[in-house]
């Protein structure tokens, strides 16, 4: 249903859970446990970050000089694209309590044109069942050539308690490797990342460098936990990247699903040729999905 107090925000709900979407960004601003009204989105204070979860297309992270080159034209992109940036329509709600959901979109217009040559559209998916929120992502190509993007999501989920009383529990034990940023570009320096019986205690000093980047990562789940108590399961499908980041003092953790990521430090700036683009053929779509279980 329609959130009437509020213009351009659709509010879906269970019996154990509530969503509010606001429909610039089709961004997920709040998600809620029903009986003890307790938030796990972070808030959005620009004191330390004014976004809540946006949503990375049709890039994820930085171009080089903020720009790149197709079929040997210059096209200017701001960091993470403007899907954040932009309102989408709302095309469904249901707020039965068993099929509790909402779909966006966003299509190619005269605005997106000047930024991005493609004959897109983007549809966001939200569902509730029991405490679980499902968000899918579905990349449509409807137009005749090759269509080139990335795709990411930018959960903040909000811990209110001292942050180092949080860990993130990974579904295998493996060897993270972090690749660092300059610039916000991706350099050739690397973190090894180590777990701790599949665990990675969290601090700031994880984050000095900015957002910790792994191009490749086994774990398909992700849980939070406080106090080692699990408090939310993160699981994603689709996104072969992944990015966690906070800011010093914040308290909120970002799980970042992506598919793509920033340019190299080294990078000719051609779309085509960008490492970690994804292409997409003609008439043809994809779908990436992520879900945040309130434990």
């Amino acid at each position: 249903m329609f959130d009437k107090y509020t213009a351009l925000k659709t509010i879906i709900s269970n019996s154990k859970v509530s969503v509010i979407i606001h429909h610039k960004g089709a961004e997920l601003i709040s998600l809620k446990n029903t009986d003890t009204q307790h938030e796990y989105i972070w808030e959005g204070n620009p004191r330390y970050w004014a976004k809540h979860s946006p949503i990375l297309f049709p890039i994820v992270g930085t171009l080089k000089n903020n720009c790149y080159t197709y079929k040997n034209k210059i096209y200017s992109l701001a960091r993470h694209g403007f899907a954040r940036d932009m309102v989408f329509d709302l095309i469904s709600s249901l707020s039965e309590m068993s099929n509790a959901e909402a779909i966006f979109s966003l299509r190619k217009n005269i605005e997106t044109e000047k930024m991005y040559p493609f004959d897109f559209e983007l549809q966001i998916k939200y569902a509730l069942t029991n405490s679980q929120l499902l968000i899918v992502y579905k990349v449509i190509n409807n137009g005749s050539n090759v269509m080139y993007y990335s795709i990411g999501g930018h959960p903040a989920l909000a811990l209110p308690k001292n942050f180092e009383k949080y860990s993130l529990q990974f579904q295998t034990q493996e060897n993270l490797i972090s690749h660092q940023l300059e610039n916000d570009l991706l350099s050739n320096k690397t973190k090894d990342i180590t777990l701790y019986n599949n665990q990675l205690p969290l601090s700031y000093s994880l984050f000095e460098n900015d957002a910790l980047i792994f191009k490749k990562i086994k774990s398909k789940q992700i849980t939070i936990l406080e106090n080692n108590v699990p408090i939310l399961n993160f699981k994603y499908d689709g996104f072969p990247n992944f990015g966690i980041w906070t800011k010093n003092n914040a308290p909120f953790i970002c799980l970042e699903p992506w598919a793509g990521y920033s340019d190299l430090l080294n990078s000719r700036g051609t779309l085509a040729d960008k490492e970690g683009i994804q292409k997409l053929d003609h008439n043809d779509f994809i779908e990436y999905r992520f879900s945040i279980e309130i434990l």
